[in-house]
């Protein structure tokens, strides 16, 4: 599936590259290729306690090292402390490969050792095995280092911190205080010697870069030395579930491999598209609240939100094909539409839920509308057509944040400090991009809303007449106050006294969405204007950028302490997922030929290189610097980031295969229904 090997033993680029195996529930086992945490939210067993929220940190990592006597040992883990790398282990590495599950080699003075990592699904279940592949015999020491804290934390030594540990039953159970929630351990050979110490000052380089606290203490309570002779393994597992440490390991491993491997479509032969596909289950969750499911909107830091769950579904589920799962999670957004809106973010724990979008509310337009492109599954378009309908009106005669419908058929909205679209940075009561008013993206996907219900409410001979006018009008209106001189679109357009707008020219991508969306607002040459003044201003290798470099609040970096890296998020700062966008209204205007199709697939290979060789190992970043974007920063692994990819290589798929997929009514003829 994925190998890199033959890399210089250099302690920074090793650490630079970061792998995770995820659990199906929002828990999930990350590191470095060579097992040096880097991070805070880095861990063999983050739980998710409350599916798929409250994540915990319960196991760090395991230090591991080979021993020969007394004064004799190859220590094969890597830890930074203050101005100190030790072990050295990462000198003895030798490759780390994905297939499918992922696994490093050491290999020190001809002893060889194999680790894997993997998780069972639907389980807060990490195990890990390790192999001796050499030749030679040799003892194995290992030595687990715990925390018990929120993974958005670190952890310090603490004497309320006893690490309790009994062992019955076979195993052991380990309280980090009195009243913890229990972790369960287990071990498949060796002797269990208990040594318990405070392992102190890890420091992991990518919070120093954050501007964060970057130091954490860990606790042992016990070695594990076990004798391998060439060709035999050892297993260590630790979960919060206690029958699970009972399980075989080889039998636990060979379901999460049957796993994997059913997931993979056996009908392409684009190993890219492949390995997409396995990375994209990573962000399909169970909802503990909702016995549904949801998607995780990028790890490590994100829960699931709204707005990125039908964006990033378009390509997770309902272009591959996952329609128990599409319907899952549109039902539960549908189950918690409140005033005509959607949730933007279900809380970890027993809050309110939060509705504080524009957009994502009509992004379930827009994914119900390729759900039944693609399964023509019209009884459920049928069962949540009232919704549709409230959504609709609620948003025509106001709601929230006073988002209403303007006599010009614009949707307008945005008060105080609240932001409600997709550019939604703020710190503390600075509004990093204020787009209150109209913006131009939020009136795309205002249309496409009105147009896909008028385009349901046919099929169902319902009638559609009011939201056919708003439509209508909103058309008539939005080339006047939109597009400027040069072709391109105000990202935002502000009502003053009646009839009279002011504008806000910032060249910026959400002007993308007017072409990409499936119902334009602009005809061909306007929207080929669009796409030409994005691809020469906004265009990159790795995505668009989010404003213009020559204007004045360009931020040609990401980095630095929390607020210089919230005032960059959306100031220049190059987003993946909007390529997909990109690419679709480029492949839209040049009527999908041949030369359009090259460029598009060529559009991809920077961000298949950064998939395969940096950063995170089969993940694709949430975003890139603004200026000269080359590393990925924020989330390692972005849901919609890689929903996109997978949606633009499907539709190329398709298009190529036989000219338009055969489950889609073609587009001019919805047109045609509609016009």
């Amino acid at each position: 599936m994925f190998t890199t090997k033959n890399m210089q033993p250099d302690f920074d680029e090793l650490t630079s590259r970061e792998w995770i195996v995820t659990n199906g529930i929002g828990g999930y086992a990350s590191s470095s290729i060579i097992g040096a945490n880097t991070r805070r939210y880095h861990g063999l067993l983050v739980a998710s306690l409350n599916p798929p929220t409250e994540r915990t940190v319960l196991v760090s990592k395991v230090e591991e090292c080979i021993v020969f006597n007394r004064d004799c040992a190859f220590g094969l883990s890597s830890n930074q402390y203050p101005g100190a790398i030790h072990p050295q282990g990462f000198q003895y590495f030798k490759f780390f490969e994905r297939k499918p599950l992922p696994r490093m080699k050491f290999e020190a003075q001809g002893n060889n050792l194999l680790k894997t990592v993997f998780m069972v699904q639907g389980s807060n279940t990490t195990v890990v095995e390790y192999e001796n592949t050499g030749e030679t015999t040799f003892k194995l020491r290992l030595t687990p280092l715990f925390v018990y804290r929120d993974y958005h934390s670190l952890s310090r030594e603490d004497p309320f911190f006893d690490y309790w540990l009994k062992r019955e039953n076979g195993y052991y159970t380990l309280y980090a205080h009195f009243g913890a929630s229990p972790l369960y351990f287990n071990f498949t050979a060796g002797e269990f010697i208990e040594n318990r110490y405070w392992h102190k000052n890890l420091e992991y380089a990518r919070e120093t870069e954050r501007g964060l606290d970057n130091r954490e203490d860990c606790f042992a309570v016990a070695s594990i030395d076990v004798v391998l002779k060439p060709g035999a393994r050892v297993h260590l597992l630790f979960s919060t579930d206690e029958k699970m440490v009972e399980e075989n390991p080889d039998t636990l491993k060979e379901q999460a491999i049957q796993r994997l491997e059913s997931i993979s479509p056996k009908e392409t032969d684009d190993p890219f598209l492949r390995d997409l596909m396995l990375a994209g289950e990573q962000f399909i969750v169970r909802r503990k609240s909702t016995d549904g499911y949801s998607i995780i909107a990028g790890y490590h830091w994100f829960t699931d939100w709204g707005r990125d769950t039908m964006i990033a579904m378009r390509g997770l589920t309902i272009a591959t094909g996952r329609q128990e799962i599409s319907k899952s999670i549109l039902s539960t957004f549908f189950r918690y539409v409140d005033k005509g809106m959607l949730p933007n973010r279900f809380p970890d724990r027993d809050e309110q839920l939060e509705y504080n979008t524009i957009d994502a509310t009509l992004w379930l337009f827009v994914a119900l509308y390729e759900y039944y492109q693609k399964f023509q599954d019209l009884s459920f378009v049928s069962e949540h057509f009232d919704t549709l309908t409230d959504i609709l009106d609620q948003h025509i005669t106001g709601t929230r944040y006073n988002i209403h419908a303007l006599p010009e058929g614009f949707l307008c909205g945005g008060e105080g400090l609240a932001q409600l679209t997709w550019m939604d940075a703020r710190v503390g009561d600075y509004v990093v991009t204020p787009r209150h008013g109209c913006p131009v993206e939020i009136q795309a996907l205002w249309y496409n809303a009105l147009r896909i219900y008028q385009y349901f409410a046919g099929t169902l001979n319902k009638p559609y007449e009011k939201y056919q006018s708003i439509g209508d009008t909103l058309l008539a209106n939005f080339s006047k106050h939109f597009v400027r001189p040069n072709g391109a679109l105000n990202d935002v357009i502000i009502p003053g006294a009646p009839g009279q707008f002011t504008a806000d020219a910032s060249l910026r991508p959400n002007q993308i969405y007017v072409v990409s969306l499936p119902f334009s607002l602009l005809g061909k040459d306007a929207e080929k204007a669009v796409v030409r003044i994005v691809r020469e201003k906004l265009l990159t290798d790795y995505g668009l950028r989010t404003l213009d470099p020559e204007h004045p609040d360009f931020k040609p970096v990401y980095q630095g302490n929390p607020w210089e890296r919230d005032t960059a998020y959306h100031q220049g700062t190059v987003w993946p997922y909007l390529l997909g966008e990109y690419i679709a209204a480029h492949l839209k205007v040049h009527d999908w030929s041949e030369k359009a199709q090259k460029e598009a697939m060529d559009m991809l290979q920077p961000l298949k290189h950064h998939f395969y060789q940096q950063d995170c190992m089969l993940g694709i970043s949430e975003i890139f610097d603004g200026k000269l974007p080359r590393n990925g920063k924020g989330t390692v692994h972005q849901a919609w980031s890689v929903g996109a990819l997978i949606k633009v290589l499907l539709d190329l798929k398709a298009r190529h295969k036989k000219g338009r997929r055969q489950s889609v009514i073609p587009f001019a003829e919805v047109r045609s229904m509609i016009f």
